[in-house]
């Protein structure tokens, strides 16, 4: 527990010079006062103050923070209008395979285990060379999440073609867009394992564009930042967000609806 103390007694010297005007009985009395007014009443005010201040310059401080690493998300340069394979890796229920157009609209979608036994690793290999080839794939998005490590070395293992790049892709916030109103609307048929590979995959196509539709909160913009003003915090963030969308601009032909609500004049119902 934080507590934040005074030298009590040069607080009292002050409060008695203050306040005691003669040495008798009277001014006794207002010694006592002052000690006991000092330890049970502007003590712990002046505790409180000064723990509200410095927690308000903290979260500040903080928050400030938590909004560069925000727009250094959502300002990463896109890799623009590329196919692209997404991966998002596993262990236990393997790996979630999703092939994207030059747009971003899903064409097909399946399940590898790279990190299962001989049989099932061949199986992978020949399946991400088959969508390679048959859907002219240009880039490989791999989440970062757990079996990334093992999922690039087997990928990059791979006889992939020399114009094929595999790149990997921080997939925080990820599940919490696969599992919200926004992904159902845009899959309602595919499960969310599927959706969060094409989060995965667009974010390397289009950062800003897909990051918008998720919480800012939720995308990892920093540590313990629940422990700060939820408020301040969420205003701050969506401000940035703002930001970068009107400083980029928007392709009406491409643009989400999400994307479209941060545009300046435009609100839900207009988007």
């Amino acid at each position: 527990m934080l507590k934040i103390s005074v030298p009590e007694e040069e607080a009292l010297k002050i409060l008695q010079e203050i306040f005691i005007k003669a040495r008798n009985d009277a001014g006794a009395q207002v010694m006592q006062a002052t000690a006991d007014s000092f330890k049970r009443l502007l003590a712990p005010s002046m505790e409180n103050e000064v723990r509200l201040a410095t927690k308000e310059r903290a979260d500040q401080d903080a928050i400030k923070v938590f909004t560069q690493n925000l727009r250094q998300l959502l300002m990463a340069p896109p890799l623009g209008q590329k196919r692209v394979l997404g991966i998002d890796p596993g262990f236990r229920t393997g790996c979630k395979v999703v092939c994207l157009d030059a747009q971003g609209k899903l064409l097909r979608n399946d399940t590898i285990y790279p990190t299962g036994s001989a049989m099932q690793q061949e199986q992978a290999g020949h399946t991400i060379l088959d969508l390679v080839k048959e859907h002219k794939l240009e880039f490989i998005a791999i989440g970062n999440g757990t079996a990334s490590r093992e999922t690039d070395e087997f990928v990059r293992s791979l006889n992939l073609p020399k114009e094929v790049n595999v790149m990997v892709v921080s997939e925080s916030g990820a599940s919490v867009y696969s599992a919200s109103d926004v992904a159902r609307e845009e899959f309602p048929d595919y499960d969310v394992t599927v959706r969060g590979a094409v989060s995965i995959a667009r974010r390397l196509q289009d950062p800003l564009a897909e990051l918008v539709k998720i919480d800012p909160k939720s995308i990892g913009v920093g540590q313990y930042q629940h422990d700060v003003d939820q408020t301040l915090l969420k205003q701050s963030l969506d401000d940035t967000v703002i930001s970068c969308v009107n400083l980029v601009g928007v392709e009406l032909n491409t643009a989400s609806k999400q994307l479209l609500t941060y545009v300046s004049g435009l609100g839900p119902a207009r988007a």
